[in-house]
């Protein structure tokens, strides 16, 4: 299967999630980055561009004439990913839905309804396909969590814990990633409900397979000034009779990314914590806790899936994005030879309006001083 092509919206000099794809898109040798828009600024598109090795000519002013220009070439991208703040996903997402090219983009999904709904328009009636990059599902332990739990290792599942903590929001900074995350204009309504939290829900749908019917939330600011939510405790209600718990923070001091994950059914109960994301606890009940490694003694065939390294030695961070970009190669590039894969577990357009909902649900519930708020 030859190399896709790659293209890039947003990434260019000062940025830091476009560096993290292209690291991802490269790792497992399925894409090249062959074009972009890297900036809104075309001095500064035109620098980044020339750094990463881009042709003059395919480094371009706005998204709009990416578009175009590469839907009209014969070697032109097969794929676009999208790394700008969450209120510039929508209209590139659609310009390059609508001229036939399939979209990666980061996540939260858009910085609006309105812009969601526009998105899920476009793959509605493109055909093309949108991958959400919730990276921590591609995990090899989540995903093994996921297989096991849906054998029904763990019997049915009662109650579902995520977090996900950091503190590098703890006060005001001025740091470019922190400017546009604190502006409502361009992160949303939601701060770090918008930003982590979606992260930590996704994960839990994901691993469980429950599906979510409503939530309670309070929302905090604890920032003197700050515009947005920097601290979320939520409690859910799943169909079936689940019961979760999350909590998300930008202002919990001794941590960095502490997201966490703990499920527990009537036969046993997992633990995990991204920061070790290569060990995760299976204690069934009754018996002893036990330490399930990635790779390592008692991986499922889920749990085994693209290991690049040995056991013993540390996946993590980069290798869940490079997974997502290698099975959106197989699916894409399978799309294109007419072999598609049998099935993908993708993070896709209904990942992303689930957490759409789930932010603005969190925002109404806590708007209302904590009710109950259907999802």
């Amino acid at each position: 299967m030859r190399k896709l092509r790659l293209g890039m919206v947003g990434g260019g000099q000062g940025a830091f999630i476009g560096g993290v794809h292209r690291i991802a898109a490269r790792l497992d040798g399925r894409w090249d980055l062959v074009a972009g828009a890297l900036s809104s600024d075309p001095e500064r598109a035109r620098a980044s561009a020339a750094e990463l090795g881009l042709p003059p000519d395919r480094s371009y002013g706005d998204f709009a004439e990416m578009a175009r220009a590469e839907a009209a070439r014969a070697d032109g991208i097969d794929a676009v990913a999208i790394v700008t703040p969450n209120h510039m996903h929508a209209a590139p997402a659609v310009a390059f839905l609508d001229a036939g090219i399939h979209v990666i983009c980061d996540k939260p999904l858009a910085a609006t309804r309105a812009d969601a709904e526009a998105i899920a328009a476009a793959v509605a009636r493109s055909g093309r396909q949108f991958i959400l990059t919730h990276n921590y599902t591609a995990y090899p332990l989540m995903r093994q969590a996921r297989e096991m739990i849906a054998q029904g290792e763990l019997g049915e599942i009662r109650v579902v814990q995520v977090e996900y903590a950091q503190d590098w929001l703890t006060e005001e900074t001025s740091n470019k990633q922190a400017d546009w995350r604190t502006d409502p204009a361009r992160s949303g309504a939601g701060g770090c409900v918008g930003d982590i939290g979606t992260h930590a829900f996704n994960l839990a749908c994901f691993v469980t397979g429950l599906e979510p019917e409503a939530l309670l939330a309070d929302l905090g600011t604890f920032v003197p000034g700050r515009r947005v939510d920097d601290n979320v405790q939520v409690l859910l209600r799943f169909r079936g009779g689940a019961r979760g718990m999350l909590w998300a923070s930008q202002v919990a001091v001794g941590n960095e990314n502490a997201l966490r994950l703990r499920v527990y059914g009537s036969k046993g109960g997992l633990e995990w914590a991204q920061e070790t994301p290569n060990a995760m606890s299976f204690t069934r009940f009754g018996a002893p806790r036990q330490t399930l490694t990635r790779g390592g003694a008692g991986a499922t065939p889920a749990g085994q899936t693209l290991l690049r390294v040995p056991p013993g030695h540390p996946e993590g961070y980069l290798e869940g994005f490079a997974t997502l970009y290698a099975e959106a190669a197989d699916l894409i590039g399978g799309l294109a030879d007419g072999t598609p894969p049998a099935g993908t577990q993708l993070p896709g357009i209904g990942d992303g309006l689930a957490g759409m909902r789930f932010i603005g649900a969190c925002i109404d519930s806590s708007r209302a001083n904590g009710v109950w708020t259907d999802l």
